[in-house]
């Protein structure tokens, strides 16, 4: 069996032997980069399938490195910072982030973060799914793509998961926790700034009116529903 590659960037050697370690305990291929510009030249280099990334780094910081890998893969970023406050989170996920971890932290989260961001496919039903389509809008559940008035759209492969998810389940309210842990793993539920952060990039490639949205629709206090397809039966 092919081991799984993770890319580790942090500028501390303790905490980059801490990671290290476990993830290659857990049966990953661990590289390891000290700067902002090793990590860059590593993800270039080698084929990633994950990467563990600090944001206080020297060189290019965490985010800057973030940026530059977004314009080329679209690899699973974990985002590691001693920062905890949502609006630190909700900037690195905004960016392109798929997940955030907050200094310190134990081995067993470590691992289930690691796990869930290394699952590829969203949970669903099985089989093959008939494309979601609502004026203009249009979901292809396999083939993983969407286009909006005929004009294909661009989403990371997060943010597709997160609609491809709602547009699954079109005509029903979904709360933040369902959406979580759909998309993010049985192990989510509190994070529910995680979702609002999504749907707020997805608006942004949809909606003509992100104030006034008639794709993704705000459920105040609960969560977030899509409108039934027009080819339900």
């Amino acid at each position: 069996m092919v081991q799984q590659a993770i890319l580790v960037v942090d500028d501390e050697a303790p905490m980059r032997k801490f990671v290290s370690h476990n993830l290659k305990a857990g049966g990953y291929q661990v590289l390891t980069a000290a700067d902002g510009s090793e990590a860059l030249k590593l993800a270039s280099e080698h084929s990633l399938d994950l990467l563990l990334l600090d944001i206080g780094l020297p060189g290019p910081d965490g985010l800057e490195v973030l940026q530059a890998v977004r314009r080329n893969t679209q690899v699973p970023v974990l985002m590691i910072s001693a920062r905890g406050r949502e609006a630190d989170r909700v900037k690195a996920l905004d960016l392109g982030a798929d997940d955030y971890l907050t200094k310190p932290f134990g081995v067993a989260e470590l691992l289930a973060r690691v796990r869930a961001l290394l699952r590829r496919m969203t949970p669903g039903p099985k089989g093959p799914l008939p494309t979601y389509r609502f004026q203009g809008l249009e979901v292809d559940f396999g083939a993983r793509s969407a286009r909006l008035n005929a004009h294909a759209v661009r989403f990371t492969r997060r943010e597709f998961e997160v609609l491809a998810f709602l547009a699954r389940n079109a005509g029903k309210v979904l709360l933040h926790r369902q959406v979580l842990q759909a998309v993010w793993g049985s192990e989510y539920g509190d994070e529910a700034d995680y979702v609002w952060t999504f749907v707020q990039r997805i608006r942004r490639k949809i909606e003509p009116d992100r104030h006034n949205p008639k794709y993704v629709i705000t459920v105040a206090g609960v969560g977030y529903s899509m409108p039934p397809p027009e080819n339900a039966a």
